[in-house]
């Protein structure tokens, strides 16, 4: 059977290995396995979230509410915007791919940072748009404006990842504000803040204000519930725009893309206060302790504003397999052509565990 010709030049994205595997290949058990791949919270989730999934499982039977009534109200609220300015995706990923079907095509380009989440290259090409990337694998902003200046004509979205996966670092917000109004009215800015939260805690200059983006004609604030609440496996995220950004995309969800469980998952977990402020504490308080042991093994790293860290290793493939036979799991940044991996900030003992595991290969 011919597929359309531009599916060859995608490549698969490779997520962070699930523990399922790992008990399968190794015969480890589930106990003893540590997984820091995927950026997932490691606190667990939120009691408060168990106990509504649990209230409302007796209605997996129904169809969710398709207006997202609850969980548009909550973010309305969290960020001072109206429901108008509001799309619900499964994971932030689906807000994504609206995007690119909404203003890319195969007579157009995206522009990103050379090195960044790989989902926008792989959705861009699943419409034969062109990827243009910055010379620097973090985001330079100047650099940016000078490709963006030199194909004008070709690229329809920009996308910022902020602070930046699979490195960690990020920008200023008022560099992101000042760089917003040098691009043209036609061209749409993708703020990705799925860490952005974790920026936020560590550095208020760094925090990127939603309601002001949905201020804007051509911007957009992507964030996930994937994170931070913990709820990865529920698959929630959104999109914060002016009404016409999201009148738009709307047409291209199909109805009833959130689970009616995710949606009361989502609503509820933004009440837990405690659970939010116990996972920034820990995240940053244990991201020291990698950043000791960095300094201490001469390992280079970019200060990371999110839950991970990124290590710039010899041999990260070898060393990642190795752990993988002890039960750790980590993200062989391989896919992304560098020798170096992610590790998600985890609870005291699992990175005691991890580091003591990475020591002896190092």
């Amino acid at each position: 059977m011919i597929f359309n010709a531009h599916l060859s030049e995608i490549k698969s994205y490779e997520p962070g290995k699930p523990i399922e595997l790992i008990i399968r290949e190794y015969g480890i058990k589930q106990n003893d396995i540590i997984k820091l791949a995927s950026n997932e919270n490691p606190q667990g989730t939120s009691k408060l979230v168990q106990r509504t999934i649990k209230q409302n499982a007796k209605f997996a039977n129904l169809y969710p509410d398709d207006s997202m009534f609850e969980l548009k109200e909550a973010l309305s609220k969290k960020y001072n915007v109206t429901s108008n300015n509001i799309i619900i995706g499964s994971g932030s990923d689906q807000v994504i791919e609206f995007l690119i079907h909404a203003k890319a095509n195969q007579n157009s380009a995206i522009l990103t940072a050379k090195t960044t989440f790989s989902m926008y290259e792989i959705y861009a090409k699943h419409v034969g748009a062109k990827v243009y990337k910055t010379p620097s694998d973090t985001h330079n902003l100047d650099e940016f404006l000078e490709v963006f200046k030199k194909h004008q004509n070709e690229i329809s979205i920009i996308f910022l990842c902020v602070p930046n996966n699979p490195l960690g670092e990020c920008l200023d917000a008022d560099e992101i504000y000042k760089f917003i109004e040098k691009i043209d009215k036609n061209t749409l800015i993708v703020i990705d803040g799925a860490y952005n939260e974790f920026a936020k805690f560590k550095d208020i200059k760094k925090f990127i204000d939603p309601k002001k983006i949905s201020e804007y004609e051509n911007v957009i604030y992507l964030g996930t519930f994937s994170k931070l609440y913990g709820l990865g496996g529920m698959r929630v995220g959104y999109g914060v725009a002016n009404e016409n950004i999201i009148s738009s995309l709307s047409k291209l969800r199909a109805p009833f893309n959130i689970t009616t469980l995710s949606l009361k998952a989502a609503t509820i977990v933004l009440e837990d206060e405690s659970y939010i402020k116990k996972t920034l504490k820990n995240n940053f308080k244990e991201m020291k302790r990698y950043e000791k042991f960095a300094k201490k093994h001469n390992i280079k790293f970019i200060p990371s504003y999110t839950n991970f860290i990124t290590f710039f290793v010899k041999n990260s493939s070898e060393i990642c397999d190795n752990l993988l036979k002890k039960g750790i799991i980590l993200r062989n940044l391989k896919s992304y052509e560098l020798d170096a991996i992610r590790i998600t900030i985890g609870l005291r003992a699992q990175n005691k565990r991890v580091l003591k595991e990475l020591e002896g290969l190092l």
